[in-house]
């Protein structure tokens, strides 16, 4: 360009392309510096704090908002305009009327654009509007700002960001590229009023200056104020924060407080939150107790190229301690240490490790640390040790390996009773190739554990009055398979499994599924029984050395019948299974650590070894039938249902053996024809979901095990209801019929308020043990919310639970924080 070009140019818009090199500088320095000036707009979102993690009430969803459509980034400027000027006399460059400059995905709109390349300084007038390519949209009046982004000014300022948050501000200056200063600043993430939108929001930040040092990275707040509705509820005179560039800062972290027990006394928590390194941080939280004095906390966490790993570190020197006077902490010092990490070898292999060190085993339940800072979380979940371990794991295609060594520490205080596990070993393949034309796989498995000493259970209303399973009492009764169970034995175990399995399925002219298979077991058992009152009742004493081998035959038949209908079609499939196999060797006469449970349903009657671990095998013949019809429906949805029983053919019956732990007795498997199980699914479409699961005596069809859960979800509502209904198992030590209701759901009552609620109701006794109800306000930038609990308290060792009611309140406002506070008959927690 070699000559001034000025004039009207009518009916038609100038259009000019402008590339990034030496021609068109002018231009491409008004327009690099008009996007420059954008980037102000982007340091509204220092009030955009992070979101606290959720809590029981979450905002509503905010509408979708369509993507801007990805720009190239071909350096390549688009100016439009209705009058372009080029004044080589003052070196200055204007665009003049429906101005519109377009770079890299960012757009600018303005009256009027004037570019000084003498004094480097950028000015914009009039209905300024800057769109980025995130789709933040920056709207101001006047707009001065230096072209190296040092210097400069924006009037009447406001910013609409991608994510709904919204701010505005009568004037923000920058100085020494370095320093924004922001006057009478107004940030929300609410939503305008759609019939008034100059109507205030329902909340609002306001400062009357908001300082950003770039250079630090944060953000200083003065004479700031929150206001509801447009009326002032809170004020702040000062705080500061770090700027949303910045992802990790050393600092003060949010307070708490503490309600503590009456042996701690009340306190309060005040975490230092310490940035180390990009790969690396800690903090420390002093917890100030009134009956205790300090009691320090610290956590260390590091990411590396692999992996990451965590160290937390707990520690007082308590000022009473008598205070625990007769328990395991009445001593001065009291602390723990609990890490875990896990690392990468690379795309298969992983290895890690957990472990927790207590000064005492009350010392976590004392002072509401690890798993019980959360009263609730306990709950769900009743601590009853912490585990340390170290383990490797691998994960193929087809395989997979998993090494580990585990101690747990107990919380009830009966460590002797606990056993170490060194170490357990799993490794499973299926073939990529096929043998004799169908699939072989193989898996061992191997463990190696002690325990110091024999834990009993009794199963009986006299065993429990009178301690008969306990080691000291000296009762005839006592520690007898009549009146309790060896859940653990004393001693030392290690075993070694190998089985390898092998099938193939033919399908007839028919369409008669055959499915042949076998599979060869072997066990190496090596076992060291301690001789402690009444462990002989169970199991022979001293060392004992076992191996035992289970080949095992079988073949499972079905034949498919379709029915296909306008509506949909219908799959009935009968399912015969029958499996030769020798009788259980050693049955009842070795200890069991891993196979305890069992539990006889749908899910597992075509299993051909119904025990849940490997320290029992299902031995004798047995036939297995039933009948399975699956329907699908055109428009969506299915039901499955499953009907069968099982059968033992002839040898010994496993399930009819007591052992150790009466595993298989009162199964429904304990007898030459079983209970009735079936299952039945319904998924009409994606709101609803039913499932039944029951078994049924084979005698009289009375319930021996019943479930039922029903699932419902709305737009503006939803419930689900589990019931469960259980026969006594004496045996077992289940003496009364167990039956309940778990029940939870919530409600939008209106736009903006929901209420919900849960509870557990015991059907035996005719009450309802637990619920939760709440009701709360909610839109897409505030919450209110409060919540009734009645829950159970645990604290460790034996004590048993202690029914607590609690109420819960929540407020929050979206990206700024969320907050909860919790009182009880205790106090706050």
């Amino acid at each position: 360009m070699t000559a001034v070009r000025r004039g009207l140019v009518s009916r038609l818009t100038r259009r000019t392309w402008v590339r990034a090199n030496g021609n068109g500088l002018s231009v491409r320095r008004l327009l690099i510096a008009v996007v420059a000036a954008a980037s102000l707009g982007g340091l509204i979102d220092a009030a955009a704090v992070a979101p606290a993690k959720a809590q029981s009430f979450t905002y509503n969803p905010l509408p979708p908002r369509a993507k801007p459509p990805k720009a190239p980034n071909d350096n390549q400027m688009l100016v439009q305009a209705t009058e372009v000027d080029y004044d080589y006399n003052n070196s200055r460059v204007s665009a003049v009327g429906n101005v519109q400059l377009f770079y890299n995905g960012t757009s600018v709109e303005a009256d009027r654009v004037i570019y000084d390349q003498k004094t480097k300084r950028l000015r914009a007038e009039g209905n300024i509007r800057m769109t980025d390519a995130d789709g933040k949209i920056t709207y101001a009046e006047i707009l001065d700002l230096s072209d190296d982004y040092r210097d400069g000014f924006v009037d009447s300022l406001r910013v609409d960001t991608a994510d709904q948050t919204r701010m505005a501000a009568s004037r923000a200056d920058r100085s020494s590229g370095n320093y924004t200063v922001f006057e009478n600043g107004v940030y929300t993430a609410c939503a305008p009023c759609k019939d008034d939108p100059k109507k205030p929001p329902l909340w609002q930040v306001k400062g009357a200056r908001i300082i950003h040092d770039q250079q630090e990275k944060m953000l200083y707040f003065e004479t700031a104020q929150i206001e509801f509705f447009g009326v002032p509820l809170a004020y702040m005179p000062y705080f500061s924060t770090p700027d949303p560039t910045v992802k990790r800062k050393s600092g003060f972290l949010m307070p708490g407080y503490i309600s503590g027990t009456d042996r701690t006394g009340y306190g309060v928590e005040v975490p230092y939150y310490w940035a180390i390194a990009p790969d690396m941080d800690a903090t420390i939280t002093p917890r100030f107790l009134s009956r205790q004095g300090a009691l320090l906390q610290g956590e260390f966490r590091q990411r590396l190229i692999d992996g990451a790993y965590q160290i937390r570190a707990y520690g007082i020197y308590q000022l009473d301690p008598g205070a625990f006077a007769g328990l395991p902490g009445d001593r001065e010092f009291r602390g723990a240490i609990d890490t875990k990490g896990q690392f990468a070898l690379n795309d298969k292999w992983v290895w890690g490790w957990d472990g927790v060190l207590m000064s005492d085993y009350y010392f976590f339940s004392d002072y509401r640390l690890y798993q019980y800072r959360d009263p609730l979380g306990s709950f769900l979940l009743l601590p009853t040790e912490a585990l340390s371990q170290l383990y490797l794991t691998g994960v193929g295609n087809r395989s997979f390996f998993d090494a580990r060594t585990m101690y747990w520490l107990s919380y009830s205080g009966n460590q002797s009773q606990v056993p170490i596990v060194y170490p357990v070993i799993d490794y499973s393949n299926v073939l990529n190739y096929p043998v004799f034309g169908g699939e072989f796989s193989y898996k061992t498995n191997f463990v190696n554990l002690s325990r110091d000493e024999a834990v009993f259970d009794p199963i009986t209303t006299l065993a429990n009055t009178n301690s008969l399973c306990t080691t000291a009492s000296a009762d005839p009764l006592a520690r007898m398979p009549s009146q309790c169970l060896l859940r653990g034995f004393p001693g030392t175990y290690t075993r070694l499994t190998a089985e390898a399995q092998w099938r193939k399925s033919f399908t007839d002219p028919f369409g008669q599924i055959w499915t042949p298979f076998a599979s060869l077991r072997a066990d190496a058992i090596r076992s060291s029984v301690s001789n402690q009152p009444g462990v002989s009742n169970y199991l022979p004493v001293g060392d004992t050395e076992a191996f035992r081998l289970m080949p095992t035959v079988g073949l499972e038949y079905r034949y498919p019948f379709i029915n296909v209908q306008p509506w949909g079609s219908t799959t009935l499939e009968p399912i015969a299974q029958i499996i030769i196999r020798p009788n259980e060797t050693y049955a009842g006469r070795l200890p069991n650590e891993d196979a305890q449970s069992l539990v006889f349903d749908a899910s597992n009657l075509f299993s051909v070894d119904k025990f849940s671990g490997y320290d029992r095998v299902e031995g004798g013949g047995r036939a297995n039938v039933g009948v399975q019809s699956t329907t699908q429906f055109d428009r969506g949805g299915a039901v499955k249902v499953l009907f069968g029983q099982s059968y033992h053919l002839f040898g010994l019956n496993s399930f009819t053996v007591q052992d150790a732990i009466n595993t298989g007795l009162n199964s429904g498997l304990d007898k030459p024809r079983s209970d009735y199980v079936a299952s039945a699914n319904y998924s009409p479409n994606s709101t609803y979901t039913f499932s039944v699961r029951s078994r049924m005596d084979e005698q009289t069809w009375n319930v021996q095990r019943f479930e039922a859960e029903g699932r419902a979800n709305f737009n503006r509502w939803s419930v689900s209801v589990l019931y469960g209904n259980y026969a006594e198992q004496p045996e077992l030590g289940y003496l009364t019929r167990r039956e309940g209701i778990l029940t939870t759901g919530s409600l939008k009552v209106a736009t903006n308020w929901v209420v919900s609620g849960s509870a557990r109701w015991d059907l035996e006794t005719n009450k309802i043990n637990q619920y939760v109800l709440g009701a709360g306000y909610v839109d897409d930038c505030f919450v209110l919310a409060a919540n009734y609990v009645t829950s159970y308290s645990y604290s460790a060792g034996t004590a048993p639970p202690t029914l607590s009611h609690a109420f819960m309140f929540q407020i929050g406002l979206r990206t700024l924080a969320n907050s909860s506070t919790t009182s009880g008959s205790t106090g706050l927690q």
